[in-house]
């Protein structure tokens, strides 16, 4: 209930502030299923688009494990889904947890698989968490304001959703696995990109 609260809070605040946000091929999205939702990670806002556009489904999400030595902060992630991690030194729970989350809840995952904003690398833990917990990967992409300023102004935000990723035909998560899934995704945020606008860059606003 927290969750659904909360996610129609920030659903209002984000029309107040922008009220210009297309949410784009969400017949994509598995009806009946749990999923990883996965996106470049671009602004720190992003994660709230996409959990608005990914309704009516509930998610969970990874966080950094300083955001919860907040006492109210920590509250507020803690019964919106959200489970700490160590960015430094991720240990097994990383992987578990969610793995846990998928398998034995009716909650999906947010993950953006590059780990940190500004960057473009893709790590290997979306592909072990999809492929243990047996679930599909949907790629999305966010194009729109990367600076509060922008975002104030009401330029256009667009969340665009990708077919599934269905990881079951890779029989083992090793090194070729794991690398084979990072092609099909990063292939997929290039299409998505590209059928949003040609011409968008993606460029670290500080």
């Amino acid at each position: 209930m927290f969750f659904t609260f909360m996610r129609g809070v920030v659903r209002v605040v984000l029309f107040i502030i922008n009220g210009n946000a297309h949410y784009d091929k969400k017949d994509r999205i598995p009806q009946n299923e749990n999923y990883i939702l996965v996106a470049p990670h671009r602004t720190w806002w992003e994660p709230l688009y996409l959990a608005v556009g990914g309704s009516p489904k509930k998610f969970s999400f990874m966080a950094k494990k300083e955001l919860f030595k907040n006492p109210f902060l920590s509250f507020i992630l803690k019964h919106a889904n959200a489970f700490p991690v160590d960015r430094e030194k991720p240990g097994p729970s990383a992987i578990k947890t969610p793995v846990k989350t998928l398998k034995n809840t009716d909650l999906s995952l947010v993950m953006f698989p590059s780990g940190t904003r500004h960057s473009s690398e893709l790590k290997g833990g979306v592909a072990l968490i999809a492929k243990m917990a047996k679930v599909k990967i949907v790629p999305a992409v966010y194009q729109g304001p990367l600076t509060l300023k922008e975002l104030f102004k009401r330029r256009r935000v667009t969340v665009r959703f990708g077919e599934p990723i269905d990881v079951s035909d890779i029989a083992k998560m090793d090194k070729e696995g794991i690398a084979e899934v990072e092609r099909r995704l990063q292939a997929s945020f290039d299409s998505l990109d590209q059928e949003i606008d040609p011409n968008f860059k993606y460029e670290v606003k500080e």
